[in-house]
């Protein structure tokens, strides 16, 4: 175990492209090391930065991940569950093995880490876990069925309330980031125009708005059990 003379650490996942990677390098301004973790990630060329290859899914990355956290810098004080998988089907075209990869890693994956997590989140004495939902949670859009988001998703706001009551006496707050749709890899070019109409400010989010979210919970001591909208305006209505 290696000491860091009081240095932070954060733990990201999903960290290899758009959000995550905005995290990591939004962290590492700030100063903290940083854990993270995709299944494609690479080295990133920083000692301040520990990446992890891995599917968030698998009980074992999580060991791995918690391992070199505390290998590399004896300490977690923060965990975003950024990783997520979004599949937009009518109920019914859905397979089981869309169930299967989406509860594995929107649910199991922030179970599996965050169990780990929590106990050095505690010894940090003023840990913090985010944990990034969507926006279709509260408002469902017929334009976009998305039942699979809305049960694992869902169950992460809930989990997020539920969690911030549980450890609110205990120095460790939780919260959660609800995005629009975000302008990242994972949504084609030639889409936006369909995306940008879907949120009434009449155009999809930026990685820095999250970001941004993200580090503003990070900064919010008196903060948790908060579902934060970023959402160009979805929650309140179509």
């Amino acid at each position: 175990m290696t000491a860091n003379n009081g240095q932070k650490v954060v733990v990201i996942t999903g960290a290899s492209q758009g959000i995550g990677a905005g995290l990591v390098e939004a962290y590492r301004k700030l100063g903290y090391g940083v854990v993270a973790t995709s299944r494609s990630i690479t080295d990133a060329g920083d000692p301040q930065i520990v990446t992890v290859r891995g599917d968030i899914a698998d009980a074992g990355t999580a060991d791995r991940v918690v391992a070199a956290a505390l290998d590399r810098f004896g300490r977690i004080d923060t965990l975003v569950n950024n990783a997520g998988v979004f599949v937009a089907k009518p109920f019914t075209d859905y397979t089981d093995d869309d169930y299967a990869l989406v509860t594995g890693i929107n649910l199991a994956g922030f179970f599996h880490l965050t169990r780990r997590a929590l106990p050095h989140l505690l010894a940090s004495g003023a840990g913090h876990v985010v944990n990034v939902t969507t926006s279709f949670v509260d408002q469902p859009n017929s334009n976009v069925p998305s039942v699979l988001a809305s049960l694992t998703k869902g169950g992460l706001s809930s989990a997020t309330k539920s969690l911030a009551i549980e450890y609110a006496t205990r120095g460790v707050r939780v919260n959660a980031v609800a995005p629009g749709i975000i302008k990242t890899p994972m949504h084609p070019v030639e889409y936006h125009p369909t995306f940008d109409a879907l949120h009434p400010v009449g155009r999809m989010g930026e990685t820095s708005d999250i970001v941004d979210a993200v580090l503003y919970l990070e900064s919010a001591p008196f903060v948790t059990g908060e579902i934060l909208h970023v959402d160009g305006g979805q929650n309140a209505g179509h």
